[in-house]
């Protein structure tokens, strides 16, 4: 027969329970900085007026949003320990104007960046380590002055982001991507460009192993015949084009044909036209061939330039009158003189016509030339 342990030796295995329990919580929070919180591996420092990352993060970080705060820069400085566990990083809403060489270095196992809702103005090349994890970089909105854009997204051609396949650059003010601006990323499968001022695809998207591809309300008016036929030679690309200006001519007539063959276009059935007039908000898969007209391009060229050519006729005018005003005094003496030399030379006519008139006066007049 076994005899049961003493109560007093209960309490106290339970006492050390607790004590074990309330120092691993102590532990688990130890460092975590102020205006922050952590629990377990996450720490959130979120719409605090935070001017930097903050320093004393726990060094078993795993996760980190540092987001709604005023901080102008990420640089070396950023992360001055070595996170070594730290895969996913949350800094969006910061007001983030550049990212600096090395900014990321002491995150070796970094695999998700959310820079989104920023206004960066650089972005250096060397910002992540070399042998990098990125796999998902979300820098939507944060990108707005296009005139700098082959100098913002440099980073994406320095070869070092190999292992990216999810990239967001939707809402940005793109207009015109640099050529193989995406070539380095040989890992790319998910890129979204939504609502970006997109007025074409640039060369070489279509050479890294894309599944997903997002042109949603941008300003294509057309799809070439040569992007087609790349679109062709993915058939397991999906793509969204809906809310983009479609001008429904003559010229879109491949396209028309193409995409009332293809599955590629997900939300095709949403495709409209935005020109000319008369086919405003037509569905472009309800469309015929011959709804398809150039006649209204040329009507509008020929009004373009009957108006300029009245343009050009009213100013050649205007400056004909003023010129005959400025030398009125003259042209009105030239005019004198016109008219005395016409009244001389009438006057001659008439006198001999006089004398041609008169036997006598002719007689006259060839007995005085004898």
């Amino acid at each position: 027969m076994f005899c049961s342990p003493p109560p007093f030796r209960r309490v106290l295995n339970s006492g050390m329970i607790y004590l074990l329990l309330l120092l691993c919580v102590i532990l688990t929070c130890h460092g975590c900085p102020d205006k922050c919180l952590c629990v377990s591996q996450t720490v959130k420092c979120q719409n605090q007026d935070l001017n930097d990352i903050p320093h004393s993060l726990p060094n078993n970080t795993k996760v980190l949003f540092v987001t709604g705060n005023d901080i102008s820069g990420i640089s070396v400085d950023s992360f001055p320990t070595r996170l070594e566990l730290l895969t996913d990083l949350y800094l969006s809403g910061n007001e983030i104007e550049s990212v600096d060489v090395q900014a990321f270095e002491n995150l070796p196992n970094l695999v998700r960046l959310d820079l989104s809702n920023n206004n960066i103005l650089n972005f250096s090349e060397r910002a992540f380590p070399s042998e990098n994890k990125v796999q998902v970089l979300n820098l939507s909105s944060t990108f707005h002055n296009h005139t700098f854009m082959d100098e913002f997204l440099g980073f994406l051609q320095s070869g070092n982001l190999d292992q990216l396949t999810v990239l967001d650059l939707s809402n940005n003010d793109l207009v015109i991507l640099p050529d193989d601006i995406f070539s380095s990323l040989s890992h790319l499968v998910n890129l979204s460009l939504q609502n970006s001022s997109i007025i074409s695809i640039p060369n070489g998207t279509l050479k890294v192993p894309l599944r997903d591809l997002d042109l949603r309300d941008n300003s294509l008016r057309d799809l070439p015949t040569a992007t087609l036929v790349q679109f062709d030679h993915k058939p397991g690309l999906r793509i969204q084009l809906a809310g983009n200006p479609w001008r429904c001519d003559c010229f879109i007539e491949d396209m028309l044909l193409w995409l009332k063959n293809t599955t590629q276009i997900v939300d095709r059935q949403y495709l409209t036209c935005a020109d000319p007039e008369a086919l405003r908000r037509s569905h472009l898969l309800h469309l015929e061939l011959s709804q398809l007209k150039c006649l209204g391009d040329m009507e509008g060229v020929l009004e373009t330039s009957y108006v300029f050519l009245g343009l050009v006729l009213a100013l050649i005018g205007v400056i004909f009158l003023l010129v005959l005003y400025l030398n009125r005094k003259g042209i009105k003496r030239w005019m004198y003189n016109i008219r005395d030399a016409c009244r001389d030379h009438m006057e001659g006519y008439h006198y001999r016509y006089e004398i041609n008139s008169d036997p006598r006066l002719a007689n006259l007049s060839i007995n005085s030339d004898v």
